[in-house]
């Protein structure tokens, strides 16, 4: 018998799975805003969404709808979340305005970063946070401690 691979391909070794209610929704919203692929999607009873897979750039996420009795709750659920996803893109000011657009919360608006990077975090309609950058400027750690200690110091 051959050998599995523990790691299979076209799987990085990280993958957020998102839980939410509307999961065909969000997968709408999240092709829209960042052009992600719908590479697979298991339907479940009442006309949900038992798992799907989305890929975004060479990044993959995760997500079904909320099946309480099987202790899978989406943020809006419980309260809110702890947890945001980062996404590099290719046009940040575009992801986040297209994000506003589709129905997210402005969280913190898009603007340069001492660290190199242009970003803002919207909260989706589904409730997950998330962060969209641009990397924009290569920044020296000695620059970046220094751009620190300025912003810092108000």
């Amino acid at each position: 018998m051959a050998k599995v691979k523990p790691i299979p391909d076209g799987y990085p070794q990280v993958t957020p799975y998102l839980c939410l209610d509307g999961a065909a929704a969000a997968i709408d919203f999240y092709s829209e805003v960042f052009g992600a692929a719908e590479r697979s999607r298991m339907p479940a009873p009442d006309d949900k969404i038992g798992h799907a897979e989305l890929q975004i750039g060479d990044s993959v996420i995760m997500l079904s709808d909320e099946f309480p009795d099987m202790g899978m709750m989406g943020p809006k659920a419980v309260g809110g979340t702890p947890v945001t996803v980062s996404v590099y893109v290719e046009d940040v000011d575009g992801a986040f305005d297209r994000a506003v657009r589709a129905g997210a919360k402005s969280l913190r608006p898009v603007e340069d970063q001492f660290y190199g990077d242009r970003s803002g975090q919207f909260e989706d309609p589904f409730g997950h946070r998330w962060s969209v950058a641009t990397h924009i400027e290569d920044v020296s750690p000695e620059d970046m401690a220094a751009r620190a200690a300025k912003m810092m110091a108000g």
